[in-house]
């Protein structure tokens, strides 16, 4: 039996399942798949113990639904639901911080013109929207900057999708806290995999497509169909429109002004997930297998494609804690030389007058992303000259645009070369980078940061990362509004309803 005989589309009408039909269809799944059927239990309950994925001779699309329509009743391992909190609230802060920067103010007018029904949070103002336009503003707010997180394997910025679209739906369905977090598990689960499938960086680079777009819609659908209580037949049309929606240029990069990227990155990914979400529970249906057969997805998008890597450890390896999350509020390229020049500081204090030349090698693709951006966020060279005048790259500092011209930043940052590194390109995705730099008086100091803080290898605990949304929010929605989101985020399992966050989400 096949997906398309196990979902056969014109029998079953999404909105017609009834729990024992529903029940009845997993009993189907079980005699294909060779699983137990589990037993009925509420929709956030823990079960005894972790359902496994199907077995081997089940196929691709079966063993995958299977396991996205089981996420929000199976438990997650301590380590994933904390790094999960550590994620939603680091992308939290990037929407409250990002919401007066030029992405934000084009998306919160977008809000404000079309605000229809008032059901969802549009995070960092005084605005509801329907589910639709909160998650894509969400988004573009999440993605206004170079302040959230990133999967290196996958060439993905998952966050501000994933958090986004859970958000939005959560608020739709009145999910509660600890649904609402293995939602977002399971979206770092998906989408990174679909473009770790596909190749990540040299898919990119081969075939000029965004994997920051691709993996940001099915992770972004993944946690909205968790969210939604979504069985397996409808994930397998989820999966279906994800496939549909997935586009995007990696021209992207060309985007001045950052509108652009925050759409490709989180805001239209969200959306789209949300529209699919909406249309698949009023009925609904799609293709039974868009991941094998004629014209499939993976197909469509390259002959190198790897399907397997889709399940590769699903249920064992958790993505959300291979995630990063960023110690500045820089792109990523910049992360690791802002780390040696710190470290160097703290070996061999100096003042920018001492300093006669700068050296940074990094890998050649992430040289090509910040050499002389125009926007200070994504600048190398300007970055470390402010790194080496301030001792430290505030979120204010990297967004001020008036300083690029400062007389004083531009003598220091014509001492700054950059250097594209093929060395360091073949040990991508490790985000590694070499410093040198020469003093007045002969002094050479070098360093190589291979372990960039904030990074899997290299992980920010929690005080770290509350530390760092605790900065990017307190200055816009108040100190003690502020530090009751931090709580109540990293208390989500006892959060009956997550639309009791809204008051402390929004700025008036």
């Amino acid at each position: 039996m096949n997906a398309q005989n196990l979902f056969p589309q014109s029998e079953i009408n999404p909105t017609d399942l009834t729990r024992r039909s529903f029940l009845q269809g997993l009993g189907c799944l079980a005699a294909v798949a060779g699983l137990p059927l589990p037993a009925a239990r509420a929709a956030d309950a823990t079960p005894a113990a972790s359902v496994p994925v199907a077995a081997a001779d089940a196929t691709l699309i079966t063993r995958l639904s299977t396991y996205m329509s089981e996420a929000a009743s199976r438990e997650i391992s301590p380590e994933a639901a904390e790094k999960a909190k550590h994620h939603i609230l680091d992308t939290l802060a990037a929407m409250v911080s990002g919401a007066d920067l030029p992405p934000a103010v084009v998306a919160l007018k977008f809000a404000r013109l079309h605000a229809g029904d008032k059901l969802a949070t549009v995070v960092g103002s005084d605005l509801l929207c329907g589910a639709m336009d909160a998650a894509l503003v969400n988004g573009m707010l999440a993605h206004s900057d170079e302040t959230d997180d990133s999967h290196a394997p996958s060439h993905t910025h998952p966050g501000c999708a994933i958090v986004p679209a859970a958000l939005a739906s959560g608020e739709h369905y009145g999910t509660s806290g600890t649904r609402l977090l293995r939602a977002v598990t399971l979206g770092y689960d998906i989408g990174t995999r679909i473009t770790m499938a596909l190749g990540g960086l040299d898919f990119q680079m081969e075939t000029h497509h965004s994997t920051h777009s691709i993996g940001a819609n099915f992770g972004a659908a993944a946690a909205a169909g968790c969210t939604a209580g979504f069985n397996a037949q409808q994930m397998c049309w989820l999966i279906d429109y994800a496939a549909q929606q997935a586009a995007g240029s990696a021209a992207w990069m060309r985007d001045l002004e950052h509108v652009s990227k925050s759409l490709v990155y989180g805001g239209r990914p969200a959306h789209n997930a949300i529209e699919s979400v909406l249309m698949l529970e009023l009925g609904a249906t799609g293709v039974a297998d868009i991941l094998s057969g004629p014209d499939n997805f993976f197909i469509a998008m390259t002959p190198k494609a790897d399907p397997s890597k889709l399940i590769e450890q699903l249920g064992e390896r958790y993505e959300v804690t291979r995630t990063n999350i960023k110690k500045w509020t820089v792109g990523s390229p910049i992360q690791a030389p802002l780390d040696a020049i710190q470290n160097l500081q703290k070996r061999r204090p100096f003042e920018a007058d001492e300093v006669r030349k700068v050296v940074v090698r990094v890998a050649t693709s992430e040289a090509k992303t910040v050499n002389n951006r125009g926007m200070p966020d994504i600048c190398m060279q300007h970055l470390v000259a402010v790194m080496i005048l301030d001792k430290t790259v505030s979120f204010d500092v990297a967004h001020d645009k008036a300083r690029m011209k400062d007389p004083a930043v531009l003598k220091v940052r014509a001492k700054v070369q950059l250097v594209p590194d093929e060395e360091l390109e073949r040990l991508y995705p490790e985000r590694q980078a070499i410093v040198d730099l020469t003093l007045t008086d002969g002094t050479t100091l070098s360093e190589r940061m291979i372990a960039v803080r904030g990074t899997a290898e290299n992980p920010m605990p929690r005080e770290e990362v509350v530390a760092k949304c605790r900065d990017l929010m307190a200055p816009r929605l108040g100190a003690e509004k502020c530090a009751r989101l931090i709580e109540s985020v990293l208390d989500l399992e006892n959060i009956k309803d997550i639309r009791s966050l809204r008051p402390l989400l929004q700025r008036t």
